[in-house]
């Protein structure tokens, strides 16, 4: 095949965030109801709060991108050869690792 990949990539640590936690169980913890009502409905009296069902947040570490660019006849080994730039730009330390697979785009 004729052409080549661009591959996006990113870095991730042992101590990386990533978990979703939905709206409705925020409102159900009274610390977090509280900063609400005093951040947007200071002063009000009898307030309820509602929302959409399977409303969620989305809580996750920031890491920074780093692009790749291969054969398309490497397709098969993508991962490893993220892993190998990784390793050469020596963004791999004991706590990060690992490496995720952000995006694959034929050029």
């Amino acid at each position: 095949m004729n052409g080549t990949i661009m591959v996006t990539y990113k870095i991730l640590c042992d101590s990386d965030i990533n978990q979703e936690v939905s709206v409705k169980e925020l409102l159900e913890n009274e610390k977090i109801l509280k900063v609400i009502k005093l951040e947007y409905a200071k002063g009000t009296r009898n307030t309820t709060f509602s929302t959409n069902e399977g409303a969620v947040l989305k809580i996750e570490t920031i890491r920074k991108v780093h692009t790749l660019e291969v054969s398309k006849d490497d397709f098969a080994d993508l991962l490893v050869l993220a892993e190998e730039d990784a390793k050469n730009k020596k963004l791999l330390k004991k706590e990060c690792a690992r490496v995720e697979l952000v995006n694959i785009e034929t050029l």
